[in-house]
C-alpha cells in the first residue's frame, strides 16, 4: 500500500517522520517522502495514493518559513485536498498537520478538522482511549515525553477518539477521525520527538489510523 508524507517545516524536522515511518512495524507500507511541496503537488499527484500522512504545518521547508498554502501559488489547494477525500482518498494528520489555522492557511484546518491553539514546554503527556473505533482498537493507555498540543475542534461530527493529560498542559484532545464524502480523515496531536514515532502504542495507532483511513479497518 502507498502513502504520500508531507513533512518538514520550521518547527518540525522530515528526519523525525522519516525514521519513525521507516520502522520495520509499518511492513506491506511503500512511503513517498516530500518536503517542499508547492511546486510539486497537484491534483493529479494525489490521485497516485490511496492515502496521504500530513506531518507538516503551514511552511515550505525546515529552513524556509514561507508560506506553502498560498492561494493562485500552491498548485495542490485546499480544495483539491478536499476533492481527493471526498472522491474516497484517506487523509492521517499528524502533530504539525494540525497546526494550519495558527499559521494562516484556515480553510486547510477547517479541512483537518481542527486549530491549534498552544502547547506548552515538552512534558510528560498521558494517552488514553476514550471511545473504541478500529483506531484505538487494542491501544493502551501509554505515557511520552512531548509538546501537549491544545486544539479547538472545527468539526462537531467528529469521533473523539484519544484524550492527552499533563500537568502544564491539562487535559486535551490528543485524536479524533471523521468522514468527508466517500474518503476518511483522521489526526493524532502527539508526535514531536522520534521516541513518540517508536513507542508501541504510537505505532500501533498509526497503523490502526492509516488502516481506517483507507478502508481496511
Amino acid at each position: 500500500m502507498k502513502a504520500l508524507v508531507l513533512a518538514g517545516d520550521y518547527w518540525h524536522p522530515m528526519e523525525v517522520v522519516k525514521r519513525g515511518l521507516l520502522d520495520p512495524a509499518y511492513e506491506g507500507w511503500e512511503f513517498d517522502f516530500v518536503e517542499d511541496a508547492k511546486d510539486i503537488l497537484t491534483p493529479e499527484f494525489l490521485k497516485d495514493y490511496p492515502l496521504v500522512i500530513m506531518c507538516k504545518g503551514n511552511n515550505l521547508t525546515e529552513a524556509n518559513q514561507t508560506p506553502w498554502m498560498e492561494d493562485e501559488v500552491t498548485e495542490a489547494s485546499t480544495e483539491d485536498f478536499a476533492a481527493y477525500v471526498e472522491a474516497g482518498g484517506g487523509l492521517l494528520v499528524v502533530h504539525s498537520g494540525t497546526t494550519f489555522g495558527a499559521h494562516g492557511a484556515g480553510p486547510m484546518a477547517d479541512l483537518v478538522g481542527c486549530t491549534f491553539i498552544r502547547h506548552p514546554k515538552r512534558c510528560d503527556i498521558e494517552v488514553s482511549v476514550l471511545k473504541d473505533h478500529p483506531i484505538t482498537a487494542g491501544v493502551e493507555t501509554f505515557t511520552v515525553r512531548d509538546e501537549h498540543y491544545e486544539i479547538r475542534m472545527n468539526r462537531e461530527d467528529a469521533d473523539l477518539l484519544l484524550q492527552s493529560v499533563s500537568a502544564t498542559g491539562g487535559t486535551q484532545i490528543a485524536g479524533y477521525a471523521f468522514t468527508r464524502g466517500e474518503g476518511r480523515i483522521a489526526a493524532l496531536t502527539p508526535g514531536h520527538i522520534l521516541s513518540v514515532w517508536k513507542h508501541p502504542e504510537f505505532i500501533r495507532l498509526l497503523k490502526n489510523a492509516m488502516a481506517w483511513c483507507v478502508k481496511e479497518a
